[in-house]
Formats: C-alpha cells, structure tokens, sequence
C-alpha cells in the first residue's frame, strides 16, 4: 500500500501513558494498578468528564448519543465519512489501567499527533467510546456499541434494570450523559479498535501483536437450586437436600463439556451465592452464573 506523502507522524508514547494513568486514578483499586468505574457510575462519571475534555481541548467536535457513547471528531460535521478509532472506558468490577481505554486514547493521541504534524487528509478522523461495553453493571456487555450500530433500540436500553435495582436510563440522566444526538449513529468510512488482549495466547506464543478474526458468542444463564436448609452435624447423608452440591456439580460439568469440546471453546461459573451461608448449615439455595 503506497502512504500519502507529506510530513511524518510520530505518536507521543509518553504523552499516551500519561493519559493512561491519569484516567486509572479514577476508581483507583488500593494497592494495585487496576481500577473500578462500573457504567454509569459516579466514577463513570468523571472517567468520561476527563476524557471528553482531553477531546475538546484538541478543538474536536464532541456528540453524545441517547444512550450515552461519545464520539469526537476533527470534522463539525461529525464522524460521516471518519475514519475512527475507538473503545471503552468503563471496567469491571477489578478492572485493568488498559482494557479498552488504550483503544480510546490511542486513537485520541492518533489524532493529536497528526494534527500537530499538519497533515491534509481525505477523511476527517474521530474517536469515539461506548457506553456498558463491559456488561458487569447492566445487561448485556458490548451495549453501547451495539446500540450505535442498531442492534438494540435505545428504547430496551433505556429500561435495562441492573442487578442493584438501577435502570439505565436512571443513571444516564443522573451523570448528565444521556444525550440529545439520534442512536443507531452515523456509519463512519471504516473503524479500528487497537485493545489489550484479556488473556495469556499472544503473550504464551510470544506475538506482540495480532489481528482479531471474531469474538466469542457469550450466553450468561442465570441458575437458582432449591434444597432443603438442615443442620450439617446431624442430618444424614442420604437424607438431604443439598443444593450446592447439585450446584458444584453443574460447575464440574460445564468445565468437562468445554473441554472436551476444546478448540476456543469456555465455559465458567463466575458467581455462586448460596443461603443462609453459614458453616454448619445445609444451604437452602444456590444461585449460580454459567457462561
């Protein structure tokens, strides 16, 4: 491929780093480099105040959409025709300093350098992130981005209820970043995401770099085992009614079946809560997450 010829680029590495671990102090996590800004939080909240004043400071066009995903762009006219990088910058529960927000600020030092260079391009260029990519807070994971390009209505978004009784559209209104700009939004000329790789594959084969040729269908199941709660000293085995043993029991079967199918194939069981929770008592239920 022949490159345009004109001044060279050279991204800022320390200028990205920098951004890097002023965002990770956000929902800093206490004696570690990981941080916690759940969807929709209050540290949501400041995590996408600081980066969307990163992009107004470049003078770049900011919109955000009905359910919540910004997109910055060089062009007044939004991000028709961009080429635009992009990510996320909501976490888990335990999240890391890197995943999906050095897709963001890649793409945003990306755009600073190459304005700086003063080049003259075909395309204006844009950066956008989404809103929920993880999933951890609201079903499902990948929100935001699906919204954005029409496979959930803004509406279902909207009425989403968390498994802490919140709703989306609740919190959206409550940070201010449930926006007046029209989801599905505009089709950009071609998108990049660069993203830390969650597992160990690249780093076992030793490849530092790779291209991703599909992700994961996920099915998260949400399973409840109903016992009978009894004393744990006293009641004879073959009397009981114990539900987490049918529980772990799933969890080992689950684990067979993936497997043995092998290739790319996973499956875990992420949660399991069982009642009363008490040593020395038979639990009268256990609830459990397989994906």
């Amino acid at each position: 491929m022949e490159l345009p010829s004109g001044p060279s680029i050279a991204i800022n590495s320390n200028r990205l780093l920098a951004r890097i671990g002023e965002l990770a102090q956000i929902g800093a996590i206490e004696g570690t480099q990981g941080c916690s800004r759940l969807a929709f939080t209050d540290a949501d909240r400041e995590g996408r105040d600081l980066v969307v004043t990163w992009m107004r400071d470049l003078g770049l066009t900011v919109s955000i959409d009905a359910v919540g995903n910004v997109v910055a762009s060089t062009s007044i006219d939004g991000a028709a025709g961009a080429v635009m990088a992009g990510s996320h910058i909501d976490t888990v529960g335990t999240g890391g300093r890197y995943d999906g927000n050095l897709g963001v600020l890649a793409g945003l030092e990306v755009i600073e350098a190459t304005l700086a260079a003063g080049m003259n391009l075909k395309r204006p260029l844009a950066v956008a992130f989404f809103s929920n990519e993880e999933g951890s807070r609201y079903p499902p994971d990948m929100m935001g981005s699906l919204a954005y390009v029409g496979g959930m209505s803004v509406e279902a978004v909207l009425e989403v209820a968390g498994a802490d009784g919140t709703v989306v559209g609740d919190e959206l209104d409550r940070i201010g970043y449930r926006g007046a700009v029209p989801c599905p939004g505009v089709i950009p000329h071609a998108f990049v995401e660069l993203h830390i790789e969650q597992g160990p594959v690249l780093d076992n084969e030793r490849i530092q770099i790779g291209v991703v040729e599909g992700v994961q269908g996920i099915s998260w199941t949400e399973l409840k085992f109903v016992g009978q709660s009894n004393h744990a000293g006293t009641t004879p085995m073959n009397l009981r009614r114990d539900p987490m043993a049918v529980a772990a029991e799933v969890a080992m079967t689950a684990r067979a079946i993936a497997t043995e199918i092998g290739g790319t194939q996973v499956a875990t069981v992420g949660s399991l809560t069982v009642h009363p929770n008490l040593v020395n008592v038979i639990p009268a239920h256990a609830t459990m997450t397989d994906e």
